[in-house]
């Protein structure tokens, strides 16, 4: 079964510590601690098999190896202007993400809210382990489905 996880990017950059460096890996990019261990659940499936993908609220879908740029935008200010729900939809047909038969989605309401809607009509199983949880409880969540075969189910 084809598996892809989703983890949201993280609003700490490294950026933040270090204002001159340029363009970062996106793995590389996110800081916090939230990100870390979404980071560290997103490798655990790829040893399994799964692939994944970093939601940016400013580029979109980006592979764990896109070189990106500093920036200050959140799903959780539309002012802010985050990627618009058309464009992460262009997205998912461009990069052929409804290839997935079970896509794994970690992170807050309005990360999963853009997933559901970009994804909306595939066909594809929306997971979300961690949903409705506050980001500690959230994170001790994906720390125990690491000690499972969860990907594999």
């Amino acid at each position: 079964m084809s598996v892809l996880v989703i983890i949201p990017c993280g609003k700490k950059k490294i950026w933040d510590k270090s204002p001159s460096v340029g363009p970062t890996s996106a793995r590389d990019a996110y800081t916090g601690s939230p990100f870390k261990v979404n980071r560290q659940f997103a490798e655990y499936c790829q040893k399994r098999g799964a692939d994944w993908l970093i939601l940016s609220a400013k580029y979109g879908f980006v592979s764990p190896s896109s070189l990106i740029e500093n920036y200050n935008v959140t799903f959780k200010q539309p002012k802010t202007c985050p990627v618009s729900h058309e464009a992460l939809r262009s997205q998912v047909a461009e990069m052929k993400l409804d290839r997935y038969e079970r896509v794994i989605v970690v992170g807050g309401r309005e990360y999963l809210q853009a997933v559901r809607s970009a994804f909306a009509g595939t066909g594809c199983r929306l997971e979300f382990p961690a949903e409705g949880l506050a980001v500690g409880k959230a994170m001790a969540r994906l720390k125990a489905l690491m000690q499972t075969d969860y990907v594999s189910g």
